[in-house]
């Protein structure tokens, strides 16, 4: 059974059944689109189920925006522990200070919440290749999740970004490409990759199911709270902090928490809404520095000075508006640390409470330190703060060379040279990404199968995928697309494998493709004979392993 929801769009508040993802409001054209629910019946189900219910963040389904359970991509995110502060409060001399510990997702970050149902949802609607501008954790994710779910990735990231992350996100299989840049060219660089070879990109706080997604933290907060705590008046055992505390980079993560915890008191389920505390950089600090100075809009920073670069965001846009409001409206702070305040709270954080995280993450826990000294944070108040990530390096020697293609955009590649902007355009630039691809047809009615097949093709090299579920569609896709290799089903619909076969081996123009048989057949000696000098490879379904595949497509292809 579908699930019902809506869209609504920020601005007009027109309102919409949803069908399908949408980027833009059909009314007015702005593209800050949210889901709503109709809350009374999810409340009253919630009640009822949900102490039975699994314990990661797919266990609040209902208001999540995926129609179909069947699509969830999931590696037991969520569910992340919410730790007392015992030393480090004692130190502080604040009894109800909590660490929201995201560091043990499934890639060691609060992002592997925005992969799941994101990916979930470009799962649903059929999308097998993306792309997503990053600064190190969503790309990190991201990679993990698509390969979960058969997606081939791009991920642009800007050359500052630690080597460590760049090599983790290469591990899983995605094409990493360093734009020697800020992150906002970045975001602008893989923007137009996406538009030339029509693919999916990601939209960050604009993608309804990355907002979406951070609700979950909020719920999860409200219940454990609950748990440790005591309830705060509703008598169901839910209970709101005085404060949430997070670093920021583009803003995705308060915005999203805000909504869940809104949605809990629309329920019923808590009595008040937290207080947020904004925690951004110094060197690249636009929200904080524009809210200080009284503007609406955020002055943007071009220029990032901070080593922090999973931060180093200098155009919030729509997102330092919306945060602004809630501020004023229900109190909280927007504060800035620099980057040795930081470094700081890494050591105060893992000698006290035994919590190494990383910098982006300490930032948030130097936010707190300082607020606490301004007694902008009372200290009989609730205060719980979101430890976002901890990453851990990839061995240099796991990838080998030649893992990550670099793009720079003409003002830095000008600026390093001291020279005037190469007559090369960006989009030159990017085609040569494409250089070494092979053309691979996949003619497989399992699609089971069929995704494994490309996860390991998009995995290990530079092959652009083909795709049928039957032979008839199969031989037309192979006349359309001309491939370098074809890897083959025997039994399908419409027309099996051994005709689809023979029929390509009589064609002058097809007989020397190679073809890779890969079949659950178990094949008589006639079958065998049949394929017999017709293909490169005959591989069985269950009984061979990834390189196995690997060596027979590069021998098949030399």
């Amino acid at each position: 059974m579908e699930k019902q929801f809506h869209v609504t769009c920020a601005r007009c508040g027109h309102r919409v059944p949803y069908v399908a993802p949408v980027t833009v409001c059909e009314q007015c054209g702005y593209d800050w689109l949210d889901a709503d629910y109709d809350l009374e019946p999810i409340a009253e189900t919630w009640r009822a189920e949900l102490a039975s219910r699994s314990c990661n963040m797919w266990r609040y389904w209902e208001l999540l925006p995926l129609r179909e359970s069947d699509h969830i991509v999931s590696m037991g995110e969520g569910n992340t522990p919410l730790l007392r502060a015992e030393n480090l409060g004692m130190m502080l001399g604040h009894r109800h200070l909590y660490f929201k510990d995201e560091r043990q997702g499934p890639t060691s970050s609060f992002k592997d919440r925005q992969a799941s149902l994101a990916i979930s949802v470009l799962k649903e609607t059929g999308v097998t290749e993306a792309v997503v501008a990053s600064t190190g954790n969503v790309a990190i994710s991201y990679s993990a999740y698509c390969a979960r779910a058969g997606i081939k990735l791009w991920a642009f990231l800007t050359s500052t970004v630690p080597a460590d992350k760049m090599r983790e996100v290469a591990l899983y299989g995605t094409e990493v490409v360093k734009v020697t840049s800020t992150y906002d060219r970045t975001k602008i660089v893989a923007a137009k990759f996406a538009s030339h070879k029509g693919l999916f990109i990601d939209r960050g706080v604009r993608n309804i199911a990355a907002k979406e997604s951070m609700k979950t933290v909020a719920f999860e907060i409200a219940e454990q709270l609950g748990r440790v705590m005591g309830d705060d008046g509703t008598g169901l055992g839910w209970r709101a902090p005085d404060w949430y505390v997070q670093s920021v980079s583009g803003g995705l993560g308060p915005v999203g928490v805000w909504k869940g915890f809104r949605e809990l008191y629309r329920m019923g389920f808590i009595d008040k809404m937290p207080k947020l505390a904004i925690i951004q950089a110094a060197g690249c600090a636009p929200m904080v520095n524009s809210f200080k100075a009284g503007l609406g809009e955020a002055e943007n920073v071009t220029e990032p000075q901070t080593r922090i670069t999973t931060v180093a965001t200098g155009s919030p846009g729509a997102v330092y508006p919306f945060l602004r409001n809630i501020v004023l409206e229900h109190g909280g702070a927007m504060e800035t640390v620099t980057d040795e305040e930081a470094f700081r709270a890494m050591h105060v954080m893992a000698k006290m409470d035994g919590l190494s995280m990383e910098p982006a993450a300490a930032m948030a826990c130097a936010g707190v330190f300082k607020l606490l000294g301004q007694q902008v944070i009372k200290p009989h108040e609730v205060v719980v703060v979101n430890v976002s990530g901890h990453t851990f390096p990839v061995e240099k020697h796991l990838l080998g060379d030649g893992w990550a293609h670099t793009v720079g955009t003409a003002e830095a590649v000008a600026l390093a040279a001291r020279s005037p902007a190469p007559r090369e355009g960006l989009m030159t630039a990017l085609n040569r990404l494409d250089g070494r691809v092979k053309r691979v047809v996949i003619i497989e009615d399992d699609p089971d199968a069929a995704r494994l097949l490309r996860r390991i093709l998009q995995a290990r090299g530079q092959y652009q995928i083909f795709e049928a579920n039957n032979g008839r569609a199969g031989l037309d896709l192979i006349h359309h697309e001309h491939p370098d290799l074809i890897l083959l089903d025997l039994m399908m619909p419409e027309l099996d494998g051994f005709t689809l076969l023979e029929i390509v081996k009589k064609e002058e123009t097809l007989q020397n493709v190679p073809v890779i048989v890969v079949t659950a057949k178990d094949l008589t000696p006639d079958e065998r004979r049949r394929l017999n000098g017709q293909v490169e490879s005959l591989l069985q379904k269950g009984s061979f392993m990834e390189e196995d595949l690997l060596e027979d497509i590069l021998g098949a292809l030399e």
